[in-house]
């Protein structure tokens, strides 16, 4: 069995937090992982892209068109990498814009959700979260990438158990944090299930 999860986003969402969560789950259940990061200008809110691949593969990459599915914190950011989902992956996107300085500025323009969606949805199958609200209502925004986390282990995607990447959210986060990060997984999780 071969999966491979591509997660992305801007600089300061977490993507790479929960790209190596998922990673270190299915290195816990026996499961052979290779990563890959990119991260350019992130720091500045440039684009994050973490490619997961479990199971027997040789490349830490994601090949165009190899993706079982894509987790995004930004909508703008899953039709950025649409070319790498499979015909049947699904897309999990946040769908909560992180706006560009460019287009904070009046020198571009973000497209409007509608349109981001439906050509999503041309491509493959879309689930849309309202992260940041779940992330809010679990107690505090900063945990948006684990709600999508816990989105995508309610999915049948990766092979690795929902409660054992939990398991991991768990030891990944301060003592203090672990009950909010539980909470928001278990939220977004049930985000899927409706």
């Amino acid at each position: 069995m071969k999966r491979s999860v591509l997660f992305t986003g801007v600089g300061g969402q977490g993507v790479l937090t929960v790209a190596n969560i998922l990673a270190k789950a299915a290195l816990v259940e026996g499961l052979h992982v290779l990563t890959s990061e990119v991260h350019g200008m992130a720091q500045r809110g440039g684009s994050v892209v973490c490619h997961v691949r479990i199971g027997n593969v040789h490349s830490p990459l994601i090949s165009d068109g190899g993706a079982d599915a894509i987790v995004s914190m930004e909508p703008v950011e899953a039709l950025r990498n649409i070319e790498k989902i499979k015909e049947d992956g699904i897309i999990l996107t946040d769908i909560t814009p992180i706006i560009p300085q460019m287009v904070s500025i009046g020198k571009g323009k973000y497209p409007p959700l509608k349109e981001i969606f439906e050509e999503m949805e041309k491509r493959c199958n879309l689930i849309t979260i309202d992260a940041l609200n779940i992330a809010r209502k679990a107690g505090n925004a900063i945990t948006r990438n684990i709600v999508m986390l816990g989105a995508l282990a309610e999915t049948s995607i990766v092979p690795v158990p929902k409660e054992k990447i939990l398991d991991v959210v768990k030891k990944s986060v301060p003592e203090k944090y672990v009950s909010l990060n539980e909470k928001a997984f278990v939220m977004g999780s049930k985000a899927v299930k409706k």
